[in-house]
């Protein structure tokens, strides 16, 4: 019997995920059930529960996944000398996970299903676990990136690392939420915000 090569293995989870990504975006969590995801996915039970449990697991997974792309871009953002501004950093965040990384194309739908992550980790502690694992690991990359900054002479260190890093996963989590609930935010405005701000200046009242 001929031996089921990585890439044939990787194709399939992708292919469970992403089918999977899409009963939840469309559906909620809840209303979902494995029947859903293995007809959304064209895939046997047998094939399905072959990589996931059950629909904690998928979900914890989707979690996980979304956490490895933002970490990766602020890593390799970590790395370049110097380093891209928040507003261009961020955009280009935003970019991956809500234009390149939506099956389907729905903006609104995947970041729908990110708050309902969010919201599912305070029944779930399985996700929980993700979710704070998750949080953690950005903190720490986030906060290298402000080591970063300063290295390169772009900020002052007058603040902690940490309270930049919170900043920077609050506005993007923010700018998330406001997709979910309204829709059609374009990345622009995430950028153009973020410029708007990085150009003040402190003026001294006489």
């Amino acid at each position: 019997m001929a031996r089921v090569s990585q890439e044939h293995l990787d194709a399939r989870r992708r292919q469970i995920l992403d089918g999977a990504t899409r009963c939840f975006a469309r559906n909620g969590f809840h209303a979902t059930s494995m029947q859903d995801i293995l007809r959304e996915a064209g895939l046997s039970a047998g094939a399905v529960y072959r990589y996931f449990r059950s629909k904690e697991e998928l979900i914890a997974a989707i979690a996980d996944e979304a956490f490895a792309t933002i970490r990766g871009a602020f890593e390799d953002a970590a790395r370049t000398a110097p380093p891209p501004t928040p507003d261009v950093l961020l955009g280009r965040v935003m970019r991956t996970m809500l234009e390149e990384h939506v099956p389907g194309g729905d903006r609104q739908a995947f970041a729908r299903l990110i708050v309902q992550v969010w919201t599912e980790t305070l029944r779930n502690e399985l996700l929980a676990t993700t979710l704070d694992e998750g949080y953690t690991g950005m903190r720490q990359v986030w906060a290298k990136l402000v080591d970063a900054y300063r290295d390169n002479g772009l900020m002052g260190a007058d603040v902690p690392a940490d309270h930049v890093a919170r900043t920077l996963i609050a506005t993007a989590q923010g700018f998330i939420a406001q997709q979910a609930l309204f829709g059609d935010v374009q990345v622009e405005v995430l950028e153009n915000g973020l410029r708007g701000l990085m150009s003040m200046r402190e003026t001294k009242i006489s």
